[in-house]
């Protein structure tokens, strides 16, 4: 399974983007896709999850009601709706897909594939 994750670019603070991630390659098994973004110096931190069948979603404390995550089934493909961008929203993000349980969905350890990253700038 391949991730390609686009949609990154720079905006100013308060305006908004999309980032997409299409899965491609063998018959797409994986439970659930989440984003994750690292910052310049900072660990890699999870934003939001989505479970692939069922749609529960998932977010960090700092996104929730800022982000959104959704997905096509039928065009394998992962979204992120961002608005209210801050410029502490600046990082890469990366999509991200596996089979994690409740418990353990933040874990960057319970996902099998990832996207190379989208870089998402926003300025004052």
């Amino acid at each position: 399974v391949q991730l390609q994750a686009s949609g990154g670019g720079s905006v100013q603070a308060g305006g908004s983007l999309r980032l997409s991630c299409v899965a491609s390659g063998r018959t797409f098994s994986s439970n659930a896709m989440s984003w994750f973004r690292q910052a310049p110096g900072k660990e890699r931190e999870f934003l939001a999850a989505i479970r692939w069948n069922g749609g529960s979603t998932y977010y960090t404390s700092s996104v929730k009601g800022r982000f959104t995550i959704s997905r096509d089934k039928s065009k394998d493909t992962l979204y992120l709706q961002m608005n209210s961008l801050k410029p502490e929203d600046t990082a890469v993000y990366y999509c991200a897909a596996g089979n994690p349980i409740l418990s353990a969905l933040t874990s960057e350890r319970m996902y099998d594939y990832w996207g190379q990253g989208t870089l998402v700038t926003v300025s004052s």
